[in-house]
């Protein structure tokens, strides 16, 4: 007997290993699997930018990054409002009460983000919904109201042919600035409810739709090949685990559980059963760095952390970019202490 509807995925030409660099842009449900790769110790850098809801956004910074145009304070992006400096593309963590720490704070990201776009395997990026908001000022792009009042902003919907407008050139740039580059495209599952819940199924299906336009249009993955990839985490969260019991107390974030699901589906996509096992491997130790023993001094703990020096020891020998000095930092000071 079957009880869910299974999501089919293709599974792609390339795949995900701990070598590798994953650059990952978009909406929170990124943090949620990004948070996830990290602890499994791949190389990872997580919207560096802050969390960016919608196709124009990303693409904006993307673009800004690939030509390493720094702000300054002329810039339009930058106001100042209740005693701090903000940039009207980025998250308020950027926010400073010094415009010059703001400034610095954007330009090393930039360039940050430059490097990795010139040297990541992987790109991923999460579309969260294609509602933008514009200044009415003079129409500029907003990825952050920084909370500003409504009066300021203008709200539209970015249709499919808007969204695959911007991300087709966009793409066939980055493949030339880095032809090895694989890019994951995926729509959060999560739902935008202040929208409204009709417009927020209208928000999605122009995402769904822009990314088959995109995916149809440039060498892509729907079938395995191509440097393009759309891996199914709405459709998976919806359909697959279509069950309040799957979402957080908010009724719109997936729960724990769900995200754990989602992880291991994306898992199976895209990095293999050796990678898997070395993941595991590195959560083993830092389950037992998480320990806190009431006897450190005691032999059958101190035997322990001797186990856990030789677990990182044959992690790092099977995989030498794995990172794991702080652990191993770690275990030496709990030796005999």
């Amino acid at each position: 007997m079957n009880l869910i509807t299974p999501v089919h995925i293709s599974k792609p030409s390339f795949s995900i290993n701990h070598a590798q660099r994953i650059l990952m842009l978009g909406s929170c449900f990124v943090d949620e699997i990004g948070a996830k790769l990290q602890a499994d110790k791949f190389n990872c850098l997580v919207n560096p930018f802050g969390v960016l809801y919608n196709p124009a956004s990303i693409a904006a910074l993307l673009l800004r990054s690939i030509s390493e145009r720094e702000y300054d304070a002329q810039s339009p992006e930058i106001l100042s409002a209740d005693g701090l400096f903000h940039s009207w593309m980025h998250h308020s963590q950027f926010s400073s009460s010094n415009q010059q720490e703001l400034l610095d704070k954007l330009n090393s990201t930039l360039l940050l983000v430059s490097d990795w776009i010139c040297n990541a395997d992987v790109l991923i990026v999460t579309f969260g919904t294609s509602y933008i908001y514009r200044l009415k000022e003079n129409g500029m792009l907003v990825s952050n109201c920084h909370k500003q009042p409504d009066s300021l902003f203008t709200r539209e919907r970015l249709s499919a042919y808007d969204i695959a407008d911007a991300w087709k050139p966009l793409l066939q740039l980055l493949q030339s600035v880095n032809p090895h580059l694989h890019v994951i495209f995926t729509v959060s599952p999560i739902r935008h409810k202040r929208d409204g819940l009709h417009e927020n199924q209208l928000s999605k299906a122009e995402l769904l739709l822009a990314i088959n336009q995109i995916t149809s249009s440039l060498p892509s993955g729907r079938s395995g090949g191509g440097f393009l990839f759309y891996f199914p985490s709405y459709e998976i969260l919806l359909d697959e685990l279509r069950d309040y019991r799957f979402y957080a107390a908010d009724m719109v974030h997936p729960s724990p559980l769900a995200v754990d699901y989602i992880y291991e589906k994306f898992q199976d996509c895209f990095i293999d059963r050796e990678e898997q096992r070395l993941s595991a491997l590195c959560r083993e130790v830092q389950a037992a760095l998480e320990h806190k023993p009431f006897h450190p001094e005691a032999e059958a703990y101190q035997q322990f952390i001797q186990q856990t020096i030789q677990k990182i020891n044959y992690i790092k020998q099977k995989c030498p970019d794995i990172n794991l000095d702080t652990e191993l930092s770690q275990c030496n000071t709990r030796l005999n202490k």
